[in-house]
């Protein structure tokens, strides 16, 4: 059976299916990048069935039985539904308005727990160590991935002092016309990946300098540019995606690198907080009513 993609047809039948089957549908909707490797009992256990439900299940819409059904999973996962699409798909797993809220949180907790699961130690200290010791740290963020590259820009400058955020593909050449092996250049990019952040990390790999990837699975397109790939999960069947993973995962860096530069930190958070001080940068509650 040739489908155009089996996601968006578990999504479209979704209603149609049975409770136990409906339960195997909601979890492969917000897994779909570490479903399409799970044999059936993983599945079956993951989505709290019985391997028979899986097989029955698969058979259900039409598949030859669940070996069908993966590798078609498998092929989908390397397509990129539209933002319409994902809203479609949205609507039919969050159907109910009021469950839809407090299914969301519990998404955005499996994220995090399926990153941590996976997460890749001895990769962590690599791209850490590679910040630590770059000469200069370039980071290529783009679309909804800006709002994640503005926050390691704003804290990396604080730990390191050395970082600059890119801008529009268009004058990338100027910013990085200098680019050395001692430099770093760190690209952020999720499903569905952004070709200007692609292109960056490709063209920093050519120019010898050492490329960081933090994307979602090892089927993302930034992997053959990049040295060391930091992996988190941000499934999650709606139209917009999910950073919570994402930016816990950056946040273990920052902290991570920040205790490595404390004595640096500390000299420099101390300088900063004379000039905020005189600023008037952060809000103080008069106390002289109290």
């Amino acid at each position: 059976m040739n489908k155009t993609n089996v996601f968006q047809h578990v999504a479209e039948n979704i209603t149609q299916l049975s409770k136990s089957h409906r339960k195997i549908a909601n979890y492969i909707l917000k897994n779909v990048n570490t479903v399409p490797f799970f044999n059936v009992a993983e599945l079956a256990a993951k989505a709290s069935v019985s391997e028979a439900t899986v097989v029955r299940f698969a058979t259900a819409l039409d598949y030859s039985g669940y070996p069908e059904l993966q590798k078609q999973m498998q092929n989908s996962i390397k397509e990129q539904l539209t933002t319409t699409e994902r809203l479609k798909m949205s609507s039919n797993v969050y159907d109910d308005k009021e469950q839809a809220i407090y299914d969301i949180f519990n998404d955005d907790i499996n994220n995090i727990r399926a990153s941590l699961e996976s997460l890749d130690i001895k990769s962590f200290h690599k791209a850490a160590d590679l910040l630590l010791n770059a000469n200069k740290i370039y980071i290529s963020a783009n679309r909804s991935t800006a709002s994640l590259g503005i926050f390691l820009h704003y804290y990396l400058n604080i730990i390191l002092d050395n970082s600059e955020i890119l801008g529009s593909f268009e004058i990338i050449p100027e910013q990085l016309h200098s680019l050395t092996s001692k430099d770093v250049v760190v690209g952020i990019s999720f499903s569905r990946y952004s070709s200007s952040t692609i292109n960056t990390i490709a063209f920093a790999k050519e120019m010898g300098a050492s490329t960081i990837a933090i994307t979602d699975n090892l089927l993302s397109p930034l992997l053959p540019y990049s040295d060391i790939t930091l992996t988190a999960s941000s499934d999650m069947p709606s139209f917009i995606d999910s950073f919570t993973a994402p930016l816990s995962l950056i946040n273990a860096l920052i902290v991570y690198l920040g205790k490595e530069r404390e004595e640096n930190v500390e000299q420099r958070l101390n300088q900063m907080e004379d000039i905020w001080s005189k600023f008037g940068v952060f809000y103080k509650r008069d106390l002289s009513n109290d």
